[in-house]
């Protein structure tokens, strides 16, 4: 399973467990600029009682350009909701290639304990337009991972890939999930989420939605109200 400790990531962790599986949670440390969310992810895996919990260290801040990993890179603020997810849109928060590797990881250490199922938190919807978020990506890359690999008959779990955010908490509801517990900004202030990146507004949107308080904890000068 890999978590990154976000919303997302969080909700596909429980839907595994929920479905019996022992899950192995691999986070990974790829040069994002902030360690909130490697926090995070220790505390949800503790939470959801994952089997095994490690973190590993890949550098792609070298490599990938990206807001994330870059501090040159501005993460846009207070875009509309219209935009963020708009036909060709890429924002600067993608990562070149980032769930290929995160993927590629998580099938190295599958095989090597003898698992068949990786799950990864991807949606389609609601979402900001990255490339590796979508089927086509899963499906490609489940079908390397019979080619590339000694033992084969892997599959690739992206039990969120078509659900909006509202549907996502909807069933983060209904599997035990604790969202205060998660972390999804972009650009958070110490560990607090800055309420204006797209993360931070299309979780807001999901809560809203979905009829379900927010428990995020959000910067000073930036409630809850303020967000569109």
């Amino acid at each position: 399973m890999l978590l990154s400790g976000g919303l997302d990531s969080t909700t596909a962790l429980a839907v595994a467990r929920s479905q019996g599986f022992a899950c192995h949670a691999l986070t990974v440390r790829y040069g994002q600029l902030h360690e909130v969310e490697l926090t995070a992810a220790a505390r949800v895996a503790a939470a959801l009682g994952a089997h095994d919990h490690r973190v590993v260290a890949v550098e792609l801040g070298a490599l990938a350009s990206s807001a994330l990993t870059t501090p040159a890179i501005a993460v846009p603020k207070d875009r509309s909701l219209a935009e963020i997810g708009a036909p060709g849109d890429v924002p600067p928060t993608y990562v070149p290639a980032r769930n290929t590797v995160l993927l590629a990881l998580a099938l190295a250490w599958a095989e090597s304990i003898g698992a068949r199922d990786i799950f990864i938190g991807v949606n389609v919807l609601d979402a900001s337009g990255y490339p590796d978020c979508r089927a086509e990506f899963v499906r490609a890359f489940e079908a390397l991972a019979q080619v590339a690999t000694r033992a084969g008959g892997f599959r690739v779990h992206a039990p969120l890939i078509e659900l909006t955010k509202a549907q996502i908490i909807a069933l983060g509801q209904r599997v035990g999930v604790d969202y205060a517990l998660t972390h999804s900004c972009y650009d958070p202030q110490d560990d607090a989420a800055c309420g204006r990146c797209d993360a931070c507004l299309l979780r807001r949107k999901g809560f809203i939605e979905a009829g379900v308080s927010d428990p995020t904890r959000y910067a000073p000068g930036r409630s809850p109200t303020q967000l569109r």
